[in-house]
């Protein structure tokens, strides 16, 4: 009878054990950008929307705020959860201190992206991953700077038309049509579109390990 190398029997009882804890990961959000930029890499996941209600009312840094809304989004699910790996995450864009979060309207997508013209932005995702069977419970947040160039009225209007951008921070998304007006950035480009895949892969492997 064959037998496996004990080094490769271990690798494959290893991947087992990851593959096994991979089933259990749960994404607090609806976001189809976060879902496309998981799968892009493989990730099992299932998704539970979490019923946490948004606003800006508080009068936090724009780092701490994006952790917030993460962590609430993670904390509401992981309570129905706890032996699972849950996700949160929350996307902001700041100018001088300034949260631009989703625009309520395309009157306010304008104003949005009129103040934005020209200038350089950051772009904050808090990440929050909290598994509550074995108290792990971690909140971190990954900054982007994005240029823009100088775009008039007329050209801003003309994107609001073709791509109603109000489910995105800060009224634009750079993987659509607003990418030809995006000069230069400076850090993740998939953290501009809701996750950076890198530092959350390796604050989740930490807990998987």
């Amino acid at each position: 009878m064959r037998t496996q190398p004990q080094h490769l029997s271990a690798d494959v009882q290893n991947t087992n054990e990851i593959s096994n804890f991979m089933k259990k990961n749960i994404l607090a959000s609806s976001s189809p950008r976060r879902k496309r930029l998981l799968n892009q890499i493989g990730f099992n996941f299932s998704i539970i929307k979490s019923n946490v209600q948004e606003h800006n009312k508080l009068t936090f840094p724009p780092e701490a705020f994006a952790e917030y809304w993460a962590r609430e989004k993670s904390k509401t699910v992981a309570k129905s959860h706890p032996e699972s790996i849950v996700i949160g995450a929350d996307t902001i864009v700041s100018l001088n201190g300034e949260i631009y979060g989703k625009p309520e309207n395309e009157t306010d997508s304008l104003n949005m992206l009129m103040m934005l013209s020209g200038r350089t932005h950051e772009v904050i995702t808090g990440i929050s991953l909290i598994l509550l069977n074995q108290e792990i419970d971690i909140t971190f947040n990954e900054r982007t700077f994005v240029t823009l160039a100088n775009l008039d009225k007329y050209t801003i209007l003309k994107y609001i038309k073709n791509y109603a951008p109000c489910d995105k921070a800060g009224s634009y998304g750079i993987q659509d049509g607003f990418a030809a007006y995006i000069e230069k950035i400076n850090g993740c480009y998939f953290n501009v579109m809701g996750l950076p895949l890198s530092s959350f892969y390796k604050v989740y492997r930490t807990i998987i390990r």
